[in-house]
């Protein structure tokens, strides 16, 4: 029988990747999902769905008694920095996560590994080149000390369960909501939109393609030496949006005019995150990692 991995955030952009892919390399798949499904309904990509929200810690010990899983990613939560509803930042985030984690230990599933996704937002302001898992954090919005207070959570459970925690710097792909920078770059390309507004253009970022993250999520989950850990994912390489304007002139042949706008430039935004692949490396080892052009261009020719 195939091994049962059930990932909270399915539907979401991350959650399809991580699902197709665990799927393709033999696991059941089973998703907790906020969307209205009819429970144990199967879609397509997805897996088996099981509609619960985090703050019912009621429901989460049912899920879980129906899906039995063997190990559980933890991508749910509240993602978008520049998210205006600051209460639902820390009710997801912080107060679901403990209620995920409360509810696998009070129905003693024997989970082999429980990965929760943090973020490199924890970070926040910082000179230093390349930040590696013992820098220490600096949160400088809500989203970031949501997701810090996560990290603190995890640590609650980790002697009752064999959690990693995970600091994903910035990713995208196909199928990222436009309110994210490089999808909202690449809608203006391919539809020939003259004009765009955008913020910092020399903030530089630490840019991965979602598919490296999901293969990182699957190699992690099945890493006995990655349990206990905190673990960056990264590429390891920074690009600022001008960069990132320029690759996708340089793809398409189409320049866009662009215009900064004061409402898109965030108070206490870090200039520059870029991450250290080392100790991610040294548990799942050296992989090949797309580069961000060739992210480009399959978003672009999607």
């Amino acid at each position: 029988m195939p091994q049962n991995v059930l990932i909270t955030g399915v539907a979401g952009f991350t959650g399809r990747y991580v699902a197709d892919l665990m799927r393709q390399v033999g696991y059941a798949v089973s998703g907790l999902v906020h969307q209205n499904a009819a429970a144990g309904t199967t879609q397509e990509g997805t897996g088996v769905l099981y509609p619960c929200d985090l703050s019912d810690a009621s429901g989460l010990i049912r899920v879980l008694e129906k899906a039995k899983p063997d190990y559980v990613v933890h991508l749910a939560g509240v993602a978008f920095a520049a998210h205006n509803d600051i209460e639902a930042f820390y009710k997801t985030n912080v107060v679901g996560t403990r209620n995920l984690l409360d509810a696998l230990v009070q129905t003693k599933m024997p989970v082999q590994s429980v990965i929760v996704a943090s973020s490199a937002n924890i970070y926040g302001q910082t000179e230093k080149a390349s930040l590696d898992e013992e820098t220490p954090p600096a949160p400088t919005n809500d989203y970031g000390i949501s997701k810090l207070a996560s990290e603190h959570v995890a640590r609650l459970y980790s002697d009752r369960l064999p959690i990693i925690v995970t600091r994903p710097f910035n990713y995208t792909g196909v199928g990222q909501a436009e309110q994210f920078l490089i999808p909202k770059i690449v809608s203006h390309v391919r539809r020939r939109v003259p004009v765009i507004e955008l913020g910092n253009l020399d903030v530089a970022r630490d840019f991965s393609d979602v598919r490296d993250i999901a293969l990182a999520y699957q190699l992690l989950l099945e890493c006995p030496q990655a349990i206990g850990q905190t673990v960056n994912l990264c590429s390891g390489r920074a690009y600022s949006l001008r960069d990132v304007l320029t690759l996708s002139a340089e793809i398409s042949g189409f320049s866009i005019e662009v215009r900064v706008n004061p409402a898109f430039v965030r108070h206490g935004e870090a200039k520059l995150l870029v991450g250290s692949r080392t100790r991610c490396e040294s548990l799942i080892g050296s992989l090949p990692l797309h580069p961000l052009a060739d992210t480009l261009r399959w978003m672009l020719e999607a």
